[in-house]
């Protein structure tokens, strides 16, 4: 996995349910933005729709950031709409659910459980370039926390926007950056 990071995605075509309607996605539509490739096993499952819940929360403040979000299981567009309107978790959610029914994009993300079929819980964040500078992957049993996700965005946009500067750990917006250098070296 660690060869994603800084490279480009790969193509794909899918479809996606959001807002009621059947979208096609490809890689060109993640272009242009920050984006986040969110996978998760299967749909009507027990972890997931907390962690896709969660993340539907923190949608709004992603969206005013600049990022578009896009989940991803193995399942079909029809059964992310089937779960869109059979859970109250779900219905709240205004991001694109991706079906990857061929486990296309789940291979390129390198997510795939190709014995199961079902992909790992990965979260990738990719910047307008289409670059991937983010690449986290849990094991099934492990939700994520979306309020991270976001912290974690930020410190991708501000390292974007800011070259020579890097954020040190647990770095939130407004603190203060390191610009590396050799007067640092062994002062940290």
């Amino acid at each position: 996995m660690s060869n994603l990071i800084n490279s480009k995605i790969k193509p794909f075509k899918a479809t996606a349910y959001k807002n009621g309607e059947f979208k096609e996605v490809t890689e060109q539509s993640l272009l242009g933005k920050w984006s986040v490739v969110f996978f998760y096993p299967a749909d009507f499952t027990f972890v997931c729709p907390t962690e896709l819940g969660d993340l539907a929360d923190y949608y709004p403040q992603l969206k005013d950031m600049g990022v578009e979000v896009y989940s991803v299981s193995t399942d079909t567009h029809f059964t992310h709409k089937a779960w869109h309107d059979a859970s109250e978790t779900i219905k709240k959610i205004n991001y694109a659910m991706i079906g990857d029914p061929t486990g296309t994009i789940s291979r390129n993300f390198e997510v795939m459980i190709e014995e199961e079929g079902l992909a790992l819980r990965g979260t990738f964040v990719i910047n307008p370039e289409g670059e991937i500078k983010v690449a986290e992957i849990h094991d099934l049993g492990i939700g994520r926390d979306a309020k991270e996700l976001v912290r974690k965005i930020q410190a991708a946009q501000y390292v974007a926007a800011h070259p020579g500067e890097v954020c040190p750990a647990k770095w939130t917006p407004g603190e203060s950056t390191l610009a590396p250098s050799l007067d640092l070296v062994g002062k940290i």
